[in-house]
């Protein structure tokens, strides 16, 4: 029998799978290897985003600032690039490291002083905004020819559908992501955090360290999307990612993660990337304004929400009565 836990998860697939019929009968020329190669690479930076999200819910956290976070990276891979000089090979790995220090700095604030993800992970949303207007407070072209020949590569599958540097960082991510979550310690020590924290130190788990290496994650990954923008459009701008932590959310969500964490994972997030994806590109394919695409997945999102909460309810009740 299906356990309640997975149910999310089918939930996910089965929403996906009727998405793809309903677009395979009224849309043409929608499920072509072309077309799912753009989706891959419209939203490669925000799967980017989402697959570090995705360890921070799962512990039982929230991380609010990766918006910020990736847009801090754009523009400060900009200001790195064009104009100190810097060629990519270096300034690329120093923006990753900046976005690891970021969150290793938010993890060891929440644990160490107790504090709530929320509050801090806002105050992390703040501080980063900032910073990204103090290092540049406009959007910067990068020219570099390295940098273009990165933005520029491409490799060709299916159909000859081309594959972008970004898509392939995110399959590569979500390959790695998968392999910490469920065959590595540390990854089960997350699962273990956002089923029980009070039951994960009672079990001698190391959970300041796990805790505190979910948001380094977080702000890894939230820096390489920005980087992976910045490969997309060329530029860095300090007023992009404001809001992609919510989209990043609902991937996430939609994907089957429980909020309460203890229950999810990095399959069920790229369900939710690709069905962000389709939804928005549906809307886009029949001539219908983006809005109608919020609208969408706020509807979805609140889905899922409930049958999170009616699953939760279920296991309860199940409990008090055996």
């Amino acid at each position: 029998m299906l356990q309640r836990k997975h149910i999310p998860l089918v939930a996910t697939f089965a929403v996906l799978g009727a998405l793809w019929l309903v677009a395979a009968l009224t849309l043409d020329h929608f499920l072509t290897p072309l077309n799912f190669a753009n989706i891959l690479r419209n939203n490669a930076f925000l799967g980017v985003v989402a697959i570090g999200m995705t360890f921070v819910i799962l512990a039982g956290g929230i991380d609010l600032s990766v918006g910020t976070m990736m847009g801090l990276s754009t523009i400060l891979l900009a200001r790195l690039i064009a104009v100190a000089g810097i060629p990519p090979t270096l300034a690329i790995p120093l923006v990753l490291l900046v976005g690891l220090a970021f969150g290793t700095a938010l993890g060891s604030v929440i644990h160490f002083y107790g504090l709530p993800p929320f509050l801090v992970t806002l105050s992390g949303m703040f501080l980063a905004k900032g910073l990204a207007f103090v290092i540049l407070p406009q959007s910067q072209k990068i020219d570099h020819d390295g940098f273009g020949e990165l933005a520029a590569f491409k490799v060709k599958f299916f159909g000859n559908a081309p594959v972008t540097a970004g898509v392939l960082v995110f399959a590569a991510l979500a390959a790695v992501a998968l392999y910490i979550a469920h065959s590595t310690r540390f990854g089960r020590n997350v699962y273990a955090l956002g089923g029980s924290e009070k039951s994960a130190l009672l079990m001698g788990l190391p959970v300041a360290r796990t805790k505190i290496g979910v948001y380094a994650i977080s702000g890894f990954c939230a820096a390489l999307g920005g980087v992976l923008w910045s490969l997309n459009s060329k530029s860095g701008n300090p007023a992009i990612g404001l809001g992609t932590e919510l989209d990043a959310i609902a991937c996430v969500v939609i994907g089957g993660t429980l909020l309460t964490g203890g229950i999810g994972g990095v399959v069920g997030t790229v369900g939710g990337l690709l069905v962000y994806g389709t939804i928005a590109t549906m809307i886009r394919f029949g001539g219908f304004d983006s809005s109608y695409a919020r609208i969408a997945l706020g509807a979805l999102l609140l889905a899922f929400i409930l049958l999170q909460t009616a699953i939760m309810r279920s296991a309860t009740k199940r409990g008090a009565t055996a």
